[in-house]
């Protein structure tokens, strides 16, 4: 903890810990907490504390602090000249990537990846932290704490990390050599001590990471996110009105995070996209088929994040249930997707594990409805364990001879209203009422005064106390061993469940797609790599799902590399020239991501990078008119864009005066 300072501390009630730390994230604070580390009863003099975890800004875990349907991700960013090396966690779902970053324009390619994954955290070395000018742009841009953590752990260290992960590239082959991403390398090393000295805890569940390249995806910098409003709306942060929010019909968490993901990083493989549109093309087409996965993947939870807590050590009893329950439909969907056909549907089809065993051992052993914590038992199955069902016994038997011992003392004293009880301090008592206290046999033994009577204690009521409560102690303790140990076999299959939680979230992606093309009435485009984007009755997804229906007035688009390689629009304001170019650009990147569009026909060429102009603003704090910004961007468009490039032009060369010349374009490059 030496790298982590603590500047204030403070206690709150347990049962409001989650809200008290909530609300210190906000405010961007990092939370220590601190828990006893032995039994008070089985320890002398002052019981051991320590910090067990510290909670920052990208490490939240708490489900009530989260967004079911959105990553939390943590980002380490290690600077080294002009290079970068970035990568990016989950630790509430084990997700991991990593890139660098060695090209021209860097730190612009830097926040491009910053804006792709919007990270709670940023964890830099200081090297990066101490160039003040880029630092100050990002906390300008992006609403994510950011951590100095020094240098000594972004080593280019790579054996010692080879031997515990396993690296996949792009493709999801295994990569054995690292002694070229030596960047890369140490932004994983930074980002891996910081959660190991954040969270305490091995985690599990972080035993993949996938190393990507720049040029995997279409590239989608700040401005195109921005203006386009894929995943969020600019002028709220909200989901309504983005693309997402026309796209999202998916019955899982897991697929809520994914279809993100994807919308955030267009394929560029014509043969990736085509195996999604394939698969879209049959679940939309089988009716029967779709309705199948739907009602199927509506009973499962979030396997991922259920596998987090696992991994963390605090999933109670419930978290298993919730498991069990979802792992009881993959041999559903397994069955749904045997009647498939397409090639990515195959692939899901052969490798999805139904996980019977882990299935069979949490329905053998957990009762349906379990307590909330593991400490108090009441967990475990009868018929799992002998011995916890022999203490059962005791305990049923017991209290069937407390039953018996009522009716007894009642019959011997005569006594009517003599009842035997129960409480945490004095145990169990025979308690008799002040007007037949002096009935009270000599071998009662006076253990408690009250102002209505006296309660009693014998010899046979002592035995039988003994019994009891020694075996109620006995199985509290032993259900909690034995839960303790299902837990952990379950966290040696972790990587098995997550693959399964993979694929069920990409069935859930690729129905979402589905239902919305049958729904709203959407086509399958033709992707290919010639050079031709050719669109008819295009629509803007979003305003027209807004508008009523048929009331969005379509358009064709035509472009292609050669004589129609720009397309110039003019109009009146309020025309709709800013919603036209917009929907070329969206209409493109849903193919590209493997759904249906809105249109009668498209075919589309695939695109490498999409830029966009659009609007005029200044950017006071960062120094920049309106022209300078203006040009900036365009400059940026010209030194980045290939053959390949969408470019989308807003407003470019607008002046003060009214004969200043509006230019609205829209083209490849």
């Amino acid at each position: 903890m030496d790298k982590l300072s603590v500047r204030q501390c403070a206690g709150v009630p347990f049962h409001a810990a989650e809200n008290y730390i909530s609300r210190l994230i906000d405010k961007g604070y990092k939370v220590a907490i601190c828990e006893q580390l032995e039994d008070p009863k089985e320890c002398k003099g002052i019981v051991k504390r320590d910090v067990i975890r510290v909670v920052t800004p990208g490490t939240v875990t708490e489900g009530n602090m989260l967004d079911e349907k959105k990553n939390n991700y943590i980002m380490s960013v290690f600077k080294k000249g002009i290079y970068f090396g970035v990568s990016v966690c989950d630790v509430t779902t084990g997700d991991f990537f990593a890139t660098q970053i060695k090209d021209t324009n860097n730190f612009a390619k830097l926040i491009d990846e910053i804006s792709k994954y919007s990270p709670a955290e940023i964890v830099v070395n200081t090297a990066f932290y101490n160039t003040t000018e880029e630092i100050s742009k990002i906390k300008e841009r992006f609403n994510s704490y950011i951590t100095n953590y020094g240098e000594d752990s972004f080593t280019s260290d790579y054996k010692e990390i080879q031997g515990k992960y396993k690296f996949e590239n792009d493709a999801e082959k295994e990569i054995n050599n690292l002694e070229d991403r030596l960047f890369e390398v140490s932004a994983i090393n930074g980002l891996l001590d910081y959660l190991m000295q954040t969270q305490k805890v091995k985690l599990e569940h972080i035993n993949k990471i996938k190393l990507y390249t720049t040029t995997k995806y279409m590239t989608l910098d700040i401005s195109a996110r921005r203006n386009l409003e894929l995943t969020e709306r600019m002028k709220d942060n909200s989901k309504k009105g983005t693309l997402l929010w026309v796209l999202d019909k998916t019955s899982t968490s897991m697929g809520g995070r994914l279809i993100r993901r994807w919308i955030n990083e267009p394929l560029i493989d014509v043969k990736e996209i085509n195996k999604r549109l394939n698969a879209v093309e049959e679940l939309k087409d089988g009716l029967i088929l779709r309705g199948d996965t739907v009602e199927a993947l509506k009973k499962v939870y979030d396997i991922e994040r259920l596998v987090g807590k696992i991994s963390y050590g605090n999933a109670n009893a419930r978290d298993m249930i919730s498991l069990k329950n979802s792992l009881k439909q993959l041999p559903e969907l397994k069955n749904v997707l045997a009647r498939t056909k397409t090639e990515l549907l195959q692939n899901l089809y052969l490798n999805l594990d139904v996980l019977e065993d882990i299935h069979k051992l949490i329905d053998e052993a957990i009762i349906e409805e379990p307590p909330l914590t593991i400490t108090e038992g009441g967990i475990i199955k009868l018929g799992y364990n002998e011995e916890v069902d022999k203490y059962k016994t005791a305990m049923t038997n017991g209290k069937n001879w407390l039953v018996q011992l009522e009716a007894k003392e009642k019959e011997e004293t005569g006594i009517k209203n003599l009842k035997v009880g129960f409480n945490k301090v004095f145990g169990y008592y025979i308690e008799i009422s002040k007007s037949n206290v002096s009935l009270a046999p000599e071998r009662y033994v006076r253990k408690q005064t009250l102002t209505t009577g006296e309660r009693f204690i014998t010899d046979e009521l002592k035995k039988l106390e003994s019994e009891i409560l020694g075996a109620e102690e006995k199985i509290v303790k032993l259900e909690y061993d034995i839960f303790i140990e299902i837990r952990n076999k379950i966290a040696s299959q972790i990587e098995r469940i997550q693959k399964s939680a993979n694929i069920v979230s990409v069935l859930d992606v690729l129905t979402s797609f589905a239902t919305v093309a049958e729904d709203l009435g959407y086509v399958k485009p033709i992707v290919d790599n010639n050079s031709e984007i050719d669109i008819k009755d295009g629509k803007h997804p979003v305003i027209a799902k807004m508008l009523p229906a048929g009331s969005f007035v379509e358009n064709d688009t035509y472009l292609n590399q050669e004589e129609d390689r720009l397309s110039i629009i003019t109009g009146p304001n309020m025309a709709g020239k800013s919603t036209y170019m917009r929907q070329v650009a969206l209409i493109t990147i849903m193919a590209q991501i493997g759904s249906f569009v809105p249109a009668s026909s498209a075919k589309i060429g695939v695109v490498d990078k999409v830029f966009t102009r659009v609007g005029a603003s200044d950017d006071l704090s960062m120094g920049q008119s309106t022209f300078m910004v203006e040009m900036m961007e365009v400059a940026s468009i010209l030194q980045n864009a290939t053959n390949k490039s969408l470019i989308i032009l807003d407003e470019i060369g607008r002046g003060t005066s009214t004969y200043d010349r509006l230019i609205y374009c829209v083209g490849c490059c």
